[in-house]
């Protein structure tokens, strides 16, 4: 008979005595449970015993989470969080070098453990911390000559411990004083330091400044960019990445007003290129984190771009007219005519012809033309940029179009507006950075303009395929159609740089567009006659209940994911799946990414799903709105899973592409024996009720 499901069957070790095995009663309480395991070894005291998880983890049983334990289970008797935490507090404070070490150690990976962190900031275990890096490290750096080692363990173990109890989001960071601060940022502007001490130093610059606005002041006053460089030229890729992380954070976290000042010293410091060749072009291959790091970066540079974006040119400024005037000269070669060089219709007439020639909706006053935001005077910087630092092809672009039938030439103005304000789309300018995107493009690190640049070749993509469709006014949204997917197609190659990404153009011509997208069509067809989207219709129901299956099935199969903490690191990871019978979910902290599926028993907390109310994502999650409703990749297995349980609709974007795939699969295996027939658009009529029945046969 087997056992009840209340009781498991565990081993529990004790230091110096043999391990026990032992039923544990699950409806008792778990000081009971201690009280008899301590009884079983003659141990007093028990309310200064716990159990623990006997793995790499070390975790305390709790209340809370003593439902995981699962037969076979091996547990652990130790001191209770508190008298651990006690005991902790005392040592680290110990005049012995050698037992301050090895307690700040053990320290270190206790915090990991929610429990022990919330005895041990109860015995403001946090204020003892930071008074140690705050006073204590002097006394230490006096014995740094003779145990340089010793220090820098030292150092790094309390910065551990710090990270760690801050991680649990129990103490709140704005009650730091301005002395941890410069601290902890001297040890980052110091040109030697240990390279776990940095690490750790940058990583809590970072949750300073991402935590806290009065935190960001502070750490802005003591950080440099001058400072950080030298850390992006080492060859140590977790050092490079804090440091591109406390960048980031940094630059986010800056007032509008301080990010341009902020965009210059970084190109003062040649950050782009140090980026590019100690990083992007190192031979070591870039980690995930390290990707969205530069990923961010990468956001951040082309959201310094919205203010132009979103500023309308002023027609009755002088010095904006200018630009429009400097447009006219370059490609016309002209200089600006004297006050009496003719009368002034004449020279209307002349402005309005070349202006004209320059492709500008208002011919009359272009400056109008720049009112429509997005994109602003971004397309009229962009211009002015084509037109001075590639001048040879600006000139060629506008007199070859100039030259052409009217029905047939390209507006450089009008095109160059709407091609800025589809770059802008595809960037995402003036969009946060999403938490988990690793999206980044080497490409845009390998010039100071790169966004300038990007649209230059752009805009001579766009006049080429203009040619190439021969097109007329009337087709310009089909051509920026074209072009949009031709740079898509392009970008998806991600190649290294802005020569590679002309190249790849150069290979998508409009020719090639028209055999992919002929390609696609064969493969996904889609009939628009009434009888086929009525079969669809038919059809629909059971693909979306295929796709919901998956999406079940999917959950049971389990997932990992890397966890995300205040600082954003993910090099923690955690595993969810749902049970067989689609009632709880499964979950646990993993300590690497598991090479198959981790089993339900390893996992050491339940969430049964009736108690999920509703699925929230993106900005409408309370949790984002306290980071800056920063934009959250959708886990689009995940959410739609969720919500197929919940029984509501699955929503993603993977659902409608799973649905439109799958459909278009079903329908081509039903039409089989109709290839080449013409469908009707309506059913055929019903022929009249004939005169008389005799040609029926009689069988008799």
């Amino acid at each position: 008979m087997p056992p009840p499901a209340d009781i498991v069957k565990v081993a529990i070790e004790w230091p110096g005595a043999f391990p026990k095995l032992m039923e544990i009663d699950q409806k008792k309480p778990l000081s009971a449970i201690i009280k008899e395991v301590c009884e079983g070894w003659s141990l007093g005291n028990h309310e200064n015993f716990a159990l623990q998880i006997a793995d790499a983890t070390n975790f305390y049983i709790t209340e809370k989470n003593r439902n995981d334990i699962k037969n076979g289970s091996i547990l652990r008797l130790t001191t209770s969080p508190y008298q651990t935490a006690v005991q902790l507090h005392e040592r680290i404070q110990s005049s012995s070098m050698d037992a301050k070490l090895e307690s700040l150690k053990d320290l270190a990976n206790a915090s990991r453990d929610i429990t022990f962190a919330q005895e041990f900031i109860n015995l403001d275990g946090i204020s003892l911390l930071t008074q140690m890096v705050e006073s204590g490290t002097e006394r230490y750096q006096k014995l740094q000559k003779i145990m340089k080692p010793c220090f820098g363990d030292l150092l790094s173990f309390t910065l551990t411990a710090f990270v760690e109890l801050m991680d649990h989001g129990i103490v709140s960071w704005d009650t730091f004083s301005v002395a941890f601060i410069k601290k902890i940022a001297s040890y980052v502007n110091k040109s030697a330091m240990d390279t776990a001490v940095l690490q750790r130093s940058l990583a809590i610059l970072e949750s300073m400044v991402l935590n806290s606005q009065d935190l960001y002041h502070k750490v802005a006053q003591e950080i440099t960019i001058g400072q950080l460089i030298p850390h992006l030229q080492g060859t140590d890729q977790d050092i490079q990445t804090y440091t591109i992380a406390v960048i980031n954070a940094l630059f986010l976290k800056a007032p509008e007003e301080k990010r341009q000042e902020m965009a210059h010293i970084l190109a003062q410091k040649q950050l782009r290129s140090i980026i590019l060749s100690n990083v992007i072009r190192s031979p070591t291959p870039i980690n995930d984190e390290m990707a969205h790091q530069l990923y961010v970066l990468q956001v951040l540079t082309f959201n310094l771009l919205e203010d132009r974006m979103m500023t309308k040119m002023d027609p009755q400024d002088q010095a904006q007219r200018d630009i429009i005037f400097e447009l006219r000269r370059i490609a016309f070669d002209v200089e600006s005519e004297p006050n009496n060089s003719g009368s002034i219709e004449k020279r209307k007439s002349m402005y309005t012809r070349d202006y004209k020639k320059l492709g500008f909706i208002n011919h009359v006053n272009p400056a109008v033309d720049f009112t429509q935001i997005p994109p602003g005077m971004l397309a009229l910087d962009n211009m002015l940029y084509f037109a001075r630092h590639h001048q040879d092809a600006y000139i060629r672009i506008v007199l070859e179009n100039s030259s052409r039938e009217d029905k047939h030439e390209c507006p450089f103005g009008r095109s160059s507006i709407e091609l800025t304000k589809m770059l802008c789309e595809i960037l995402k300018v003036g969009e946060l950075p999403s938490e988990n995107c690793h999206d980044f493009h080497p490409m845009f690190f390998t010039h100071d303009r790169s966004f300038e640049e990007f649209f230059c070749i752009c805009i001579q993509l766009l006049n080429k395929t203009w040619k190439e469709m021969r097109a007329t006014s009337e087709d310009f949204n089909k051509v920026m159609q074209v072009v949009r997917e031709q740079i898509m197609r392009a970008l998806t190659l991600k190649p290294n740089s802005l020569d590679q990404f002309k190249s790849r153009l150069q290979n998508l011509s409009y020719t090639e567009i028209l055999k992919i997208r002929q390609s696609e069509r064969m493969n996904q067809e889609d009939f628009q006659s009434r009888p086929i989207l009525e079969l669809r219709e038919k059809i629909q129901p059971e693909i979306m209940e295929l796709i919901k299956q998956q999406r079940l099935n999917r959950l049971c199969d389990g997932t990992c994911f890397r966890k995300i903490s205040s600082r954003r690191r993910q090099d923690k990871f955690w595993y969810c799946r749902l049970s067989p019978n689609h009632k709880v979910l499964h979950y646990g902290d993993l300590e690497e990414s598991p090479q198959g599926e981790v089993p339900h028993d390893s996992l050491q907390d339940k969430l049964p799903v009736a108690d999920i109310k509703a699925v929230i994502t993106g900005k409408d999650c309370p949790h984002m709105k306290e980071k800056g409703a920063l934009k959250q990749n959708k886990y689009c297995v995940w959410t739609d899973g969720l919500n197929a349980l919940l029984g509501k609709e699955m929503t993603s974007e993977y659902t409608k592409s799973d649905m439109d795939t799958l459909l278009s699969m079903e329908m081509k295996l039903r039409l089989l024996d109709l290839e080449n027939i013409q469908i009707p658009e309506a059913p055929p009529p019903i022929p009249k009720e004939p005169s008389n029945y005799d040609f029926v046969y009689d069988c008799n």
